[in-house]
């Protein structure tokens, strides 16, 4: 998923952070203030905001990182390196699954983020993940809602997260 926002917008936050359960990278493109640590995959940004003829120049050259050349200069360079990846001869080769028994099949043993879609009364969610819409317990994390983050492991929510 590539967003392009400034770092302020509430709205390309959440929908950044629920990328995971959905099983999208993330790269985010901005200008201003850096976005919150780890909010997106891959972050490529123009700290300043304000060009540097533009800080002498006063407050009514604020934002020229937008217009004056270095959020250009990031898209082309996200653009190169994403074509010079995928004319890697063995990106599209399919790896053998892992189906060696010391791991947990369920979840090998790790952690997965899921986006709650819907709890009923017994406590089981309908939550959506990379892998697809599943059904999980959330007993131990009571109370949950349509909309937050969990943590999944073997099929039970562990915890929700902020």
């Amino acid at each position: 998923m590539l967003a392009v926002s400034p770092s302020d917008s509430a709205s390309t936050l959440a929908v950044v952070r629920r990328a995971e359960a959905w099983g999208a990278m993330t790269i985010w493109i901005g200008t201003g203030q850096r976005p919150p640590e780890r909010a997106a995959d891959h972050v490529l940004w123009v700290d300043d905001a304000v060009s540097a003829a533009g800080a002498d120049a006063g407050a009514d050259d604020a934002g020229l990182a937008v217009h004056d050349g270095r959020m250009v200069l990031l898209y082309h360079l996200l653009w190169e390196l994403t074509h010079v990846c995928f004319e890697h001869p063995g990106l599209l080769v399919d790896t053998e699954e892992c189906e060696d028994a010391e791991v947990c099949i369920t979840c090998s043993d790790e952690g997965r983020v899921g986006e709650v879609v819907a709890i009923d009364d017994s406590g089981l969610a309908r939550v959506r993940t990379a892998r697809g819409v599943e059904v999980i317990d959330t007993t131990i994390i009571e109370p949950v809602a349509a909309g937050d983050l969990v943590l999944i492991h073997a099929g039970t929510g562990i915890a929700v997260l902020p």
